[in-house]
């Protein structure tokens, strides 16, 4: 979706099938692309200088450590993935950094990611963190706790961390559209689950939400308009399948 190189004709073909049952989805991934790349930067910006991401998949468009380095040279970021694909190709492309890491650990088992050794060695849990976990959760059942997991992570972290998270949902969404577009992962490795407003709130409890862009009140809103100059704009039908949301532990 995103039109890097660093993919399989599997998922060319999952993309095709999910174009033709929305084809904004396109936009969609987009918008969810620049909200990760606005939160780690506004995250980065308040002088975080270490990040989990969770779901990373391949290195691909505007990765977490390239933008964060923009703010903080030698930054540092860990990725993590369950797929180990991206963990044998991911390693290869970023093998010459020092200051990142790439294992592989489903998110489901916070002690695998929490006690990895490669992750407490770039990792300084008695300082901020920047968590991010865009576009993941909504891989995971209601069976497996999702907002529990979250819990967990962000009571691992110190305070002064961030957690940056986007979700999809189906609210206001035709209920055709959204079932085409979840079959598509019925044959997949994790299937899709889809969230209300509510649902996706949920993750930031205990946490102090910040403002999604100038003149906004604290809260969760829609990818495209996070960190947004015009909100206006940036707002579209793509970008309203994903929810997000950013917010501080006090």
């Amino acid at each position: 979706m995103l039109r890097g190189d660093n993919h399989f004709e599997t998922d060319v073909a999952a993309a095709e099938r999910i174009l033709s049952a929305v084809p904004e989805i396109r936009d969609c991934a987009w918008s969810n692309r620049g909200f990760h790349q606005r939160a780690a930067k506004w995250i980065a910006e308040r002088g975080v200088r270490q990040f989990i991401d969770i779901g990373s998949g391949l290195p691909t468009v505007g990765n977490t450590h390239e933008v964060v380095q923009q703010v903080i040279p030698g930054a540092r970021v860990v990725y993590v993935d369950n797929d180990p694909m991206v963990a044998e190709q991911g390693g290869r492309l970023l093998a010459e950094g020092q200051t990142t890491r790439v294992i592989c650990a489903d998110l489901r088992e916070p002690g695998a990611i929490l006690d990895h050794p490669e992750v407490n060695e770039l990792i300084d849990f008695s300082a901020p963190t920047g968590l991010l976990l865009t576009a993941v959760m909504m891989f995971v059942s209601d069976s497996s706790d999702p907002w529990g997991l979250v819990a967990r992570y962000v009571g691992a972290l110190a305070p002064g961390s961030y957690l940056a998270l986007s979700h999809l949902t189906d609210d206001h969404k035709p209920p055709v559209t959204a079932e085409r577009f979840r079959a598509v992962f019925d044959s997949a490795t994790e299937r899709l689950y889809f969230r209300s407003r509510a649902g996706v709130a949920r993750f930031f409890d205990g946490l102090e939400m910040v403002a999604p862009y100038d003149g906004a009140e604290p809260d969760i809103c829609y990818t495209g308009v996070w960190g947004a100059e015009d909100p206006v704009l940036a707002d579209s039908d793509g970008a309203r399948w994903l929810y997000c949301g950013v917010a501080r532990k006090p």
